[in-house]
């Protein structure tokens, strides 16, 4: 979720271990009026969108997948620009709406569970949600087409 977030893998591991001695170093202020999962990623949210306050500036993705033997090199090739193109996209939004996108989309939390992550109401998620869908859409707009 951190690497969502930042897009980096560098600046990623900076806010993984920020969040991790976060939440060690509160840990003994932890009441289980929520899931402790929904816990650990408001604070790794958090983390992320500081770390991301503080760097100003998102670099690329640099994920390569292996390929896979029943795919062809051009499938490969266009697998990875599809997901570059979905990653800049993703790291474009602005981080409030990039912070429910990846809960959400990349990792599977309900509406609830993200409301309770980032102490929003759940109104405020379904809004930055929508918002940050209909903006993919429209920076992905053009290459979808031409698919």
């Amino acid at each position: 979720m951190v690497y969502r977030m930042c897009g980096d893998a560098n600046v990623a591991e900076d806010a993984a271990q920020e969040a991790f001695v976060r939440a060690w170093t509160h840990l003994p202020g932890y009441r289980p009026r929520s899931p402790f999962r929904n816990w650990v990623y408001r604070i790794a949210t958090n983390a992320a969108l500081d770390i991301l306050r503080r760097e100003r500036e998102t670099v690329d993705v640099d994920l390569l997948p292996l390929p896979s033997a029943d795919r062809g090199p051009e499938a490969v090739v266009e697998g990875e620009e599809r997901g570059a193109r979905v990653r800049a996209a993703v790291l474009a939004l602005p981080p409030a709406s990039r912070a429910v996108l990846v809960l959400r989309e990349y990792e599977g939390l309900s509406y609830q569970e993200i409301a309770d992550t980032l102490d929003i109401p759940i109104g405020t998620v379904m809004s930055r949600l929508n918002y940050a869908r209909k903006k993919m859409q429209e920076v992905l707009r053009d290459y979808m087409e031409a698919q």
